[in-house]
């Protein structure tokens, strides 16, 4: 129970990563509200999760309800502790040949939501002097990976924020970090070309979205005065 007494704020976490992320600080004593925009499937996700877990349903393309969702979660929990901006989304291909209205959306997501959700919740923490704020970055975001220009884009830009912004505010207490997984077995992949994910679940090239809520929790779990600012975890044949 390392998070005993601990609240957590989870985007995305209908599925996949954010899930998983929640799952595992429940298990360690967080109370935790899941953030999405899948109401039916965020209600029956708490319920099999137990009284640690809290449903808030929210589209994070909305702006004014992001910055305003704050209230919403202590409403659920109390004071927040842990933020984790989680949600995004994957479009990959040339960009000669891509969808500007995909890239809009996924950036919207990944980026622009990102922030917005973060700005949201760090006034309350500088205030209290603490709290730690985590992004679920990519291995893309600091090793251009040049079937996925834009969503490379992305995530360089999500580094760039997260590396200003926690010199800002390391000076109040707070930690900021991202972890940066490899391929991950999650709905982002699902416009993969077949024949790349049929190789990469053959050769073994693709984590389990519990291997990454594992990192995560690792790097809520240092000693105060400890940051892990970036945390890379890859698949072992992965070559990058």
């Amino acid at each position: 129970m390392k998070l005993k007494g601990k609240t957590a704020a989870i985007t995305g976490a209908a599925s996949g990563i954010g899930l998983e992320c929640a799952r595992i600080l429940i298990e360690e004593g967080a109370k935790v509200v899941l953030i999405d925009r899948a109401a039916d499937r965020l209600e029956a996700l708490c319920a099999d999760l137990g009284e640690g877990a809290f449903p808030l349903v929210l589209d994070l393309l909305d702006g004014p309800a992001v910055s305003a969702m704050l209230p919403r979660i202590e409403a659920l929990v109390g004071p927040l502790d842990i933020f984790h901006a989680n949600a995004g989304a994957y479009v990959g291909g040339a960009a000669a040949e891509g969808d500007p209205d995909a890239w809009d959306r996924m950036l919207n997501l990944n980026v622009n939501a990102a922030f917005r959700s973060v700005q949201a919740v760090l006034p309350a923490m500088i205030a209290r002097k603490g709290g730690d704020v985590i992004f679920t970055s990519s291995v893309a975001g600091v090793v251009p990976v040049v079937w996925e220009p834009v969503y490379t884009a992305s995530k360089f830009a999500v580094q760039a924020f997260l590396h200003a912004t926690r010199r800002q505010v390391s000076q109040h207490g707070i930690r900021m970090g991202a972890v940066l997984p490899g391929p991950v077995v999650t709905a982002l992949l699902d416009d993969w070309p077949k024949e790349k994910m049929e190789e990469a679940l053959a050769n073994g090239s693709l984590m389990q979205p519990r291997e990454v809520a594992e990192a995560v929790l690792f790097m809520l779990t240092r000693p105060k005065g400890v940051v892990i600012r970036d945390l890379v975890i890859l698949p072992n044949s992965v070559d990058l």
